[in-house]
């Protein structure tokens, strides 16, 4: 299973406790991951054909791609491996977040387009897009910026204003207000990651009447796809 998050977590443990021997792979970019159950490796495949020599050489038989949603390299290199080998692909996904009423988003496709667009809905921006990719902001020097992460970012990346905040959730609706208020917050900076993890900051930029900018999902190779640990259990089994 290519994991590092929570349906990954809760996948692995289903199979554990049906007897299924499970292998995850952490991609390493968190320095204290949460571990899942079964056995664990931590670091890249190099590519391909790294990746096709690992299969091979572990007799695997099925693969799950439970990586981020926006981990679209590894999820590529799934794909051609298991399609050149023959070996059974699906990708457990959590569904993308829907907007609500009351909601300000500005949809984008990416990141550098969110770093033009911010400019002009703001001037102080709650920035939670994660460390990869930071330095579409690094440009910006009149905005202020909130920077939140899990781990600490390469100080090259953060845009000349900043505050950084390190942080892991789950994160709580009135916590997040709090801090949107404290920071005199006018833009929240988000990808469509999905999950209940960290949609508390939503649901209090609605409440503000914020707009979100919202950096779209790249898109994915085409596998057969499903929304739940249970559901991707029973594929699993199946095989």
């Amino acid at each position: 299973m290519l994991g590092g998050t929570g349906e990954a977590r809760d996948l692995a443990a289903l199979l554990v406790a049906d007897g299924v021997p499970v292998t995850s792979s952490l991609a390493g970019r968190v320095a204290r991951p949460r571990l899942p159950a079964g056995e664990v490796r931590v670091g890249g495949f190099g590519g391909v054909d790294g990746l096709r020599a690992y299969l091979r050489e572990h007799a695997v038989r099925a693969v799950v791609d439970a990586t981020h949603p926006f981990a679209e390299r590894i999820g590529a290199n799934a794909a051609r491996a298991c399609a050149a080998d023959g070996v059974p692909l699906l990708r457990l996904a959590r569904p993308g977040w829907t907007e609500r009423p009351g909601d300000r988003w500005h949809r984008v496709p990416d990141l550098p387009t969110a770093a033009a667009l911010v400019r002009d809905l703001g001037a102080r921006v709650f920035l939670t897009s994660g460390r990869q990719g930071l330095g579409a902001f690094s440009g910006d020097a009149t905005t202020w910026f909130l920077v939140r992460t899990v781990d600490p970012p390469d100080p090259a990346d953060l845009p000349p204003r900043h505050e950084l905040l390190l942080d892991r959730g789950p994160y709580r609706r009135e916590g997040e207000g709090a801090l949107l208020d404290a920071h005199r917050i006018d833009v929240l900076v988000t990808k469509d990651s999905g999950g209940a993890l960290t949609v508390a900051k939503l649901d209090a930029a609605r409440e503000r009447g914020l707009p979100v900018v919202v950096v779209d999902r790249p898109q994915r190779a085409a596998v057969e796809q499903v929304s739940d640990a249970a559901t991707a259990a029973a594929w699993v089994l199946a095989r």
